[in-house]
């Protein structure tokens, strides 16, 4: 297998380690180690040693192009000087890295234009002494009332960490400025500033032969600074150049910061963590604040808004189109961004969100923190994402972007055929009317701006909606989308039937999302951000008991414990969803050739769809089997008479074990059709090309990683979990999941009969995943993933899951994972390792009394099961 230049570099590049509005940079500071001894001269004589030791103002700025702004910036020809005014020393700037452009090898691997990749608050520091600038960076984390003695104690336990120095150059002409030489922090000698390759998981530094600032330019609140920067990768044989043009913007953050907001784990925004130290306290007071922007009435409207009357916020929110989007899809980007309008109205304020093309785009800047963004990627990545720029002292957003790359509508077009394409005719051809793809571009748009303005997924939302429901067209029309809330992945109608004659079958702005809206941002007349949680507690009080008003944290996809709160799934009852789902499939498979390959065309298509399709048939089995386990995760508050965990139904859980007897142990033969495989097998594209997927090994790998799944110990342990807690009569068992497994799949051999391939790979693939997770059972704990699974990072971005997964990696998918039910220490312990070796030689006797009653393939099939059992089992 021989991999192209390209293939290498993209394989080579980890985008997970991308850590957009990173944490602060851990590079330690340089400290001279050397001895300075200090005259004291009077203060005639430091002046004069000040003007003869430092350059002329003039002569040093002679020639300079200066620019006025924040502070001034000069250029003389390629060195460059910022002359910051004495009375800006010691403020808070937010230094902001933003990628402006790219080369092939990591577009590839999805890094492009307007990645924000590290962020963190600096500080300048005078050293007069020294005649030296220092620049500091600090953790804004904490804070105490001035007039305690906690204070300075806080003060000396939080200081800042120096991070780069400067040598004072010159006075400004009345000396209230210093000037300093700031090449080296831009132009790749020094990472101090800027660690760009480090961030985008490269892990190289800049050649500093081939990197260089670009162009300076200063406004009134900010400095932004282009440069290119240049490096190499080598893998193998092959060694790589990459240049990346990045922006960095030094901003002047408020001199009177925003009034934070403190968060509620039952309203889903982004947090970034508070400590609030006092002398009063018995212990330190934590909490999260939630990333909003800084929407209040104009000063002369707050009576009328106090009195319900909407008013337009001193300050809205816009965001600007890239004027690189192709024109077709602007209005509908607008369209999508103009949605929360209504949201905003519910928190009182109007005209509050608003969308702006750029009309003049030669003194326009897209990495410019003064403008939102949405910023459209030319890339083969089928993503988006809202990362926004946020104030750490208070949680304010500063500056927001949508990243869009180009291929998200390859997802949406296989979104809509398999979902909707046999109740919606205009989603069943390879490229859709400009208005279909538009209506779904406008979905994507509005979801990705929830998160610009904060909001998390609610991955619990789709929940409310009954199943039946999904399927009235007065009911769709009424509550709008799929879901009460664009922030769930519940994508487009694959419940309502062609007879049911639904049409509002994608998502929108919901109840949920105006209700958070209008808790996160509804201006209240008062500065104790305590007492305003008081009153927002109210708020949910007032809800507590409605599911449209419910919020379900987005958990790994790979250990759902709440079947409520999934990813793509639809209505209360995901049985009854899948059966609905499962029968638009039977009608799609037979027009898969029709709809995806035109006369004249290839199958590459048609095989794609198909994929596409055996993964949706995947998602509905897991839907399904997430009840098996599952419990019930809320996040209850004293008085509410909720619980924080309540078990799936024992009934619901056995409705879940029928469906996976019927659809997994069993696999659907409309699934594999005939017709369709002679013409095309199910195809996934890779990074050596497309792979022609068999259909036996199709079977093999979608059954074998279900029913592992089925089995796995999480799921097993939490069903004990609830066993020692209710009682086995109360509760589903393992030894109930497993007894009813056993009998279904070994059904045939107790009869006797001989298999079918079918039915043999069956019993290999639950045989086998029952040895794979007993062997894994012996294996130690690894301390250091635990204490990783449960480390928040709540300032992370959204980085939304747009890939179908008929298409995704194998490597699993990021989910927040900040709720996490810690069951699995020293499982060699506990009764799952009894179980499933219990039920291994239960299998290996019923297979030692059967193996001579049945044809030679049969036999054959059940002495290698027996090998395996007997070889793992250390049984001679």
């Amino acid at each position: 297998m021989i991999l192209n230049k390209t293939s290498l570099i993209a394989l080579f590049i980890l985008i997970s380690a991308i850590s957009i509005n990173a944490q602060t940079s851990k590079k330690l500071p340089k400290v001279a180690a050397k001895k300075v001894t200090v005259k004291t001269p009077k203060k005639a004589e430091q002046d004069t040693t000040k003007k003869n030791t430092l350059k002329d103002y003039k002569s040093l700025l002679k020639n300079a192009k200066t620019l006025n702004g924040v502070f001034k910036v000069h250029q003389v020809e390629t060195d460059y000087y910022f002359e910051i005014p004495l009375k800006l020393m010691d403020k808070d700037f937010l230094l902001v890295n933003k990628i402006s452009s790219v080369p092939l090898a990591i577009n590839e691997a999805g890094v492009n234009k307007g990645m924000n990749y590290e962020n963190k608050v600096i500080r300048f520091h005078p050293n007069k002494l020294a005649k030296t600038v220092w620049v500091k960076t600090i953790v804004p984390q904490v804070e105490s009332p001035a007039g305690d003695a906690i204070t300075q104690s806080v003060k000396d336990n939080f200081v800042g960490s120096v991070i780069e120095t400067f040598k004072i150059e010159a006075y400004s002409p009345d000396s209230s400025a210093v000037v300093i030489k700031v090449n080296k922090v831009f132009d790749g000698t020094e990472k101090s500033f800027n660690d760009v390759f480090t961030n985008i998981g490269l892990g190289t530094s800049p050649k500093t032969a081939l990197s260089g600032i670009e162009h300076m330019k200063s406004f009134p609140g900010n400095v932004v600074v282009r440069s290119l920067l240049s490096t190499s990768v080598t893998e193998g044989q092959s060694t790589i150049a990459i240049s990346v043009a990045v922006t960095t913007n030094l901003l002047l953050l408020p001199e009177k910061p925003m009034k934070p907001r403190f968060s509620d784990a039952r309203v889903g925004y982004f947090t970034t963590p508070r400590w609030y130290f006092s002398d009063t306290q018995q212990k330190l007071e934590t909490r999260e604040l939630i990333t909003k922007w800084k929407l209040e009435p104009k000063a002369a409207d707050r009576a009328r808004y106090l009195k319900g009357e909407l008013v337009e916020p001193e300050k809205p929110i816009v965001y600007y189109v890239d004027p690189s989007t192709p024109r077709q899809w602007v209005p509908y980007i607008i369209e999508g961004i103009k949605d929360w309008q209504e949201a905003f109205e519910a928190a009182g304020f109007k005209n509050a969100i608003q969308a702006k093309e750029v009309t003049d785009t030669a003194d326009f800047d897209g990495d410019d923190v003064r403008y939102s963004m949405v910023t459209y990627a030319a890339s083969p990545k089928s993503n988006a994402m809202g990362p926004s720029v946020v104030d750490p002292r208070t949680g304010e957003i500063l500056e927001s972007d949508v990243i869009w790359w180009h291929n998200v509508m390859t997802s949406l077009q296989y979104w809509m055929r398999v979902q909707t394409g046999v109740i919606d005719p205009g989603a069943r051809k390879n490229n859709f009317s400009v208005k279909q793809m538009g209506h779904a571009i406008r979905f994507v748009s509005s979801h990705e701006i929830g998160h610009t303005l904060g909001l998390k997924h609610n991955m619990g939302a789709s929940a409310a909606y009954p199943v039946d429901s999904l399927r009235s067209k007065t009911y769709t029309a009424k509550m709008g989308g799929t879901a009460p809330s664009i922030m769930d992945y519940a994508r487009f109608n694959y419940v309502a039937q062609p007879e049911d004659q639904v049409t509002n079958i994608t998502p929108q702005i919901g109840v949920y999302d105006k209700y958070a809206i209008a808790w996160g941002y509804r201006w209240l007349d008062t500065e104790d951000p305590r007492k305003e949680l008081e009153i927002q507690k109210e708020w949910i009080k007032a809800h507590q008991h409605d599911p449209l008003y419910h919020y379900g944290e987005q958990q790994s996809g790979l250990n759902v414990v709440d079947p409520r709160s999934q990813s793509e799934d639809l209505g209360d009852n995901s049985v009854k969803a899948s059966e609905y789902g499962l029968k638009n499939l039977q009608r799609l498979v037979p027009q898969i050739l029709d709809w995806a390959a035109e006369p004249g065309d290839s199958y590459y298509q048609a095989g794609k769809l198909y994929m596409a399709t055996v993964w949706q048939w995947n998602t509905y089995a897991d839907h399904v089997m997430s009840n098996i386990g599952g419990y019930y995760l809320e996040s209850p508050v004293a008085g509410d008479g909720k619980k924080t965990y309540t078990p799936v139904p024992k009934e619901k859980q056995q409705e879940a074990l029928n469906y996976l007897k019927r659809e997994l142990f069993n696999l659907p033969q409309w699934l594999f059709n005939p017709e369709l495989l002679s013409s095309t097998f199910a195809i996934k594209d890779t990074p050596v090309g497309p792979y022609e997927y068999g259909p036996y090994n199709l079977k093999r790998e979608q059954q074998a990683s279900l029913m592992y799944n089925l089995v796995n110990d999480e799921r097993l342990l939490r069903l004990l979990e609830m066993e020692s807690l209710h009682g086995k009569d109360k509760v589903y068992t393992v030894s109930q999941l497993l007894k009813e497994i056993r009998e279904t799949i070994f059904k045939q051999t107790v009869s006797g009969k001989s298999l079918t391939l079918d039915q043999r790979m069956t019993q290999q693939n639950y045989v086998d995943a029952l040895l794979v997770s007993s062997d894994k059972l012996m294996e130690k704990i690894n301390k250091k993933a635990i204490k990783s699974l449960n480390t928040v990072k709540n300032n992370l971005p959204e980085l939304c899951d747009l890939t179908p997964r008929a298409f995704q990696e194998n490597a699993a998918v990021r989910g927040d994972e900040l709720r996490n039910v810690y069951v699995n220490a020293m499982t060699r312990t506990s009764d799952v390792a009894s179980a499933k070796r219990g039920e291994l030689l239960k299998i290996l006797t019923l297979l030692e009394k059967n193996k001579t009653r049945a044809g030679e393939e049969t036999q054959n099939h059940y002495m290698d099961l027996i090998l395996r059992i007997r070889q793992s089992l250390k049984i001679n």
